[in-house]
């Protein structure tokens, strides 16, 4: 017997029952648990950033107290341009802008190279090579750090040695499995007519990717872009290995060593202003970043 328009399905199960939504306290109470699990998120998301922007502007002996105060009781807005200049900060935001920057370049050519190969090109154990990476992001990245710090110092076969130079970092980023096994998951949903129409045509393998694949994948392409570039920018235990001159770190390996020295409302405000840009990527592009998720999910 088939149901009525307005019928539920009965074998759709949902976590609160349809009879009970229908009341007036049903809703009430799912609109108060619902309201108070978003409140709670933001919290937890936003008030440490709250407390370390409300923090550098406090003055030190406020930061020292016992009791801390949510607002400080004196403004010092001047604590950022002492940062700024007392720690030679726009040196280390432009080691750290080259970093990301050369990590998306070799990131975004590598990833989208190795995606091709296994989604159009279907190389003989493509799903084995796939599987293996992928078995890579079960790893703890601690348990990399010593493999990949030793080819870093001797490169195979190439017998050189990268650390204190980008390198050390640019090439490491280009393994990353998630960015691949995102692109080819995207590659895979591109209706093969148009791959075989532009074969059709005199087009080879990498013409294909050029002028079909790419202008088709802008959307999944900001993804890994923003995911390349923010977790460059974030990173700290891997610089640190493999950068050991102060001049050449970017600014978090160089907050974590100038912290000793520094008032600790200086420091926060250095944090805050290593922060502002991926903040602004991500309020920027964060349209981006759910588009490009959910682009390949269906077909058609």
């Amino acid at each position: 017997m088939a149901n009525k328009p307005g019928d539920r399905d009965p074998l759709v199960r949902t976590l609160v029952a349809p009879a009970e939504m229908a009341g007036r306290t049903g809703r009430w109470i799912y609109r108060f648990v619902l309201t108070l699990t978003l409140v709670g998120f933001v919290l937890a998301f936003l008030f440490p950033l709250y407390w370390m922007a409300s923090g550098a502007l406090k003055s030190s002996a406020e930061l020292a107290r016992s009791t801390p105060t949510l607002l400080p009781r004196s403004w010092h807005p001047e604590n950022y341009g002492e940062a700024w200049s007392t720690l030679g900060l726009d040196q280390y935001f432009w080691n750290t802008v080259v970093l990301a920057l050369g990590a998306w370049a070799f990131q975004l050519v590598f990833a989208v190279a190795a995606a091709y190969a296994l989604s159009a090109l279907r190389p003989v154990l493509g799903n084995v090579l796939l599987g293996m990476m992928l078995a890579t992001l079960m790893l703890p990245v601690s348990a990399l750090l010593v493999p990949t710090y030793l080819t870093v110092v001797d490169v195979p076969l190439l017998g050189v040695n990268l650390i204190n130079t980008p390198f050390a970092v640019w090439l490491p980023a280009c393994a990353n499995a998630f960015n691949i096994f995102l692109l080819k998951r995207f590659f895979d949903q591109i209706p093969t007519e148009l791959l075989d129409s532009a074969r059709m045509d005199g087009a080879g393998s990498l013409r294909v990717l050029v002028s079909v694949v790419l202008p088709l994948s802008r959307p999944v392409l900001a993804v890994v872009s923003i995911f390349a570039v923010v977790g460059v920018w974030k990173d700290f235990l891997w610089p640190m290995l493999v950068l050991p001159d102060p001049a050449r770190q970017p600014i978090t390996v160089a907050l974590n060593a100038l912290a000793a020295d520094m008032p600790v409302n200086q420091l926060l405000a250095g944090m805050v202003m290593a922060s502002v840009p991926l903040l602004v990527l991500f309020l920027i592009f964060q349209r981006h970043i759910v588009a490009g998720l959910t682009a390949g999910s269906l077909k058609g």
